[in-house]
């Protein structure tokens, strides 16, 4: 397992949301498979992650999408020979939405639709080498998070029924189209990632986690998130913005009011 593009728990203040999802690529009995494809943005590092590991986008043999909000689901078009596997009510509650101001990307709903690539899973399926769909709806109606079974270990994929650890600790969550269902999923998501010591959780919008002996969530590995922006009059000078709560040197910190 590599996780590609790490999430980020943030939203713009003046933009709208980042949409930085978490990207996982999992290698398993000839099957390359990738949880969840992100936005548009990520596409040039999403490739430059693929490449370092010797993936090129048509060796990709699934997409696993865990909703249909534009962050986590737009880039299934850059793998020509994957099948991509969504929830069957999450799609279904997708396509009958109208265009409007919110995350769903219309044009890419109406192609996962009708494309003959895609299959569509009930919670409960196990349905690629060690992967199995379990039904979490609030975020959206049809949100599925994926448990992963291997040698090494166990991985829990909750897509944005937890977005970040805040939400895993707070018991809490934002950004729902269902609040009530949204914390019984939750309840579900500490179930399932309780279930074998070690198991790791890999959320839509942070780092990777596991459960340390008191059973609290601790990040695995360091966060990376800067802007570079052209605040000066000439391209040869930027200014990187860490987004990383701390002073790095040569980077502006952000001041929070």
């Amino acid at each position: 397992m590599d996780v590609l593009i790490q999430g980020y728990p943030g939203r713009a203040v003046f933009h709208g949301g980042l949409g930085w999802s978490t990207i996982t690529l999992l290698r398993t009995e000839g099957r390359v498979i990738l949880i969840d494809v992100g936005a548009f943005g990520v596409r040039k590092p999403l490739l430059k992650q693929l490449q370092a590991r010797g993936v090129a986008p048509a060796d990709v043999t699934d997409v696993v999408l865990t909703h249909a909000h534009y962050d986590h689901a737009v880039n299934f078009v850059l793998f020509p020979n994957a099948t991509v596997w969504i929830g069957a009510r999450e799609l279904a509650w997708a396509a009958e939405q109208p265009p409007g101001f919110n995350p769903l990307p219309e044009l890419y709903v109406r192609e996962l639709e009708a494309s003959p690539s895609v299959r569509r899973l009930q919670g409960g399926d196990a349905f690629l080498p060690g992967l199995q769909a379990i039904d979490a709806p609030g975020h959206t109606p049809g949100h599925l998070l994926f448990y992963w079974t291997s040698d090494a270990g166990d991985v829990l994929f909750t897509g944005d029924a937890a977005k970040n650890r805040a939400e895993l600790l707070s018991r809490n969550v934002a950004d729902t189209d269902d609040r009530a269902r949204s914390l019984d999923s939750l309840d579900t998501i500490w179930q399932w990632w309780r279930r074998r010591d070690g198991t790791v959780l890999v959320p839509g919008h942070d780092l990777s986690m596991n459960l340390d002996d008191e059973g609290q969530p601790v990040y695995l590995g360091t966060r990376q998130a800067a802007i570079s922006a052209w605040f000066s009059e000439t391209l040869e000078t930027a200014t990187p913005i860490d987004l990383c709560c701390g002073p790095r040197p040569g980077f502006l910190t952000p001041s929070v009011e």
